[in-house]
C-alpha cells in the first residue's frame, strides 16, 4: 500500500518493537532498527521513511546521540519514548531534535494520536505549495519546503519549520506562545508547554540569526510570544 506513512521503530527491547507493531502495522508500514547505528542506516536507505519512534535508553549510542546524526540525513519527525518523564529530560530530547515525548509506560490512545499528529503536520508542511519570502537574510522558499540564511541551506527539523512558517503566516502579530503551541503541535497547552515552545525557538534561532543572543528575526514580545516583523 503505497499511500501509508512508514515509520521506523527503535528500540534495543524487542518486547516494545512488538507492541509497537501491533499497535501501528494496520495502518502504516513499520520497520524496526534495534539500535542506534542500525537506525541510522535505515534512515539513510529509506527516504520514504516518514515517523521515527527512538527509544532514548540504548546501549551503546543513546536515543539523543541517534536523533542528533539524524537531523543531518532527514527532516521526518522523531517521537522519542523514555522510561524518564522529568522537564530536564523532555528539554534534552527537544534539543537534540525529537518532535515530541512520551513516556514509558504509554497508554495506546496517547502513542497514536502522537503518531497521527506528528505524521499530519510532518505531510501538511512537507507539501504546501506556496511563495517564497525573504526576511532579513533569510529565503523561505514553501513550495520546497527549503531555507537559506545569505545563500547557504539551513536544515530544520520539522517542528522548526513549522514554527517558521506559522510566524511567517502571521507576520506583524504577536503570536502567543499558547496559540503557536496550539497550532504547531495540535495539542492544547498545559503548563510546561511554554518551555517546549522556547527550547524549540531557541534551537531554531541558533540555525537562522546571525546573533541568536540578539535575534531580528525571531522577536520575543515579553510576557506575550513571539513576532517576525
Amino acid at each position: 500500500m503505497a499511500n501509508r506513512s512508514h515509520i521506523l521503530i527503535v528500540d534495543d527491547d524487542a518486547d516494545i518493537r512488538q507492541v509497537l507493531q501491533l499497535l501501528l502495522r494496520d495502518d502504516y508500514n513499520v520497520s524496526e532498527a534495534a539500535d542506534g547505528p542500525a537506525a541510522i542506516r535505515a534512515v539513510t536507505e529509506n527516504a520514504d521513511i516518514d515517523l521515527i519512534i527512538l527509544d532514548v535508553m540504548m546501549p551503546g549510542m543513546s536515543g539523543l546521540e541517534v536523533c542528533d546524526k539524524l537531523r543531518g540525513i532527514t527532516n521526518a519527525p522523531v517521537l522519542f519514548l523514555t522510561a524518564k518523564s522529568a522537564e530536564k529530560d523532555r528539554l534534552s530530547a527537544y534539543r537534540s531534535g525529537g518532535d515530541d515525548f512520551l513516556s514509558k509506560p504509554f497508554s495506546h490512545g496517547e502513542l497514536l494520536a502522537k503518531v497521527g499528529s506528528l505524521l499530519r503536520r510532518y505531510k501538511e508542511y512537507r507539501g504546501k505549495p506556496e511563495a517564497a519570502l525573504a526576511v532579513e537574510n533569510l529565503e523561505i522558499d514553501f513550495a520546497t519546503r527549503s531555507v537559506k540564511n545569505a545563500g547557504v541551506n539551513v536544515q530544520l527539523t520539522d517542528t522548526e519549520y513549522a514554527i517558521l512558517e506559522y510566524l511567517l503566516h502571521n507576520r506583524g502579530t504577536t503570536v502567543t506562545t499558547s496559540v503557536l503551541y496550539e497550532a504547531v503541535w495540535k495539542e492544547r497547552f498545559l503548563p510546561g508547554s511554554g518551555n517546549t515552545v522556547m527550547v524549540h525557538v531557541l534551537n531554531l534561532r541558533r540555525k537562522i540569526e546571525d546573533d541568536p543572543s540578539n535575534p531580528k528575526i525571531i522577536r520575543t514580545v515579553w510576557g506575550k510570544g513571539y513576532q517576525i516583523d
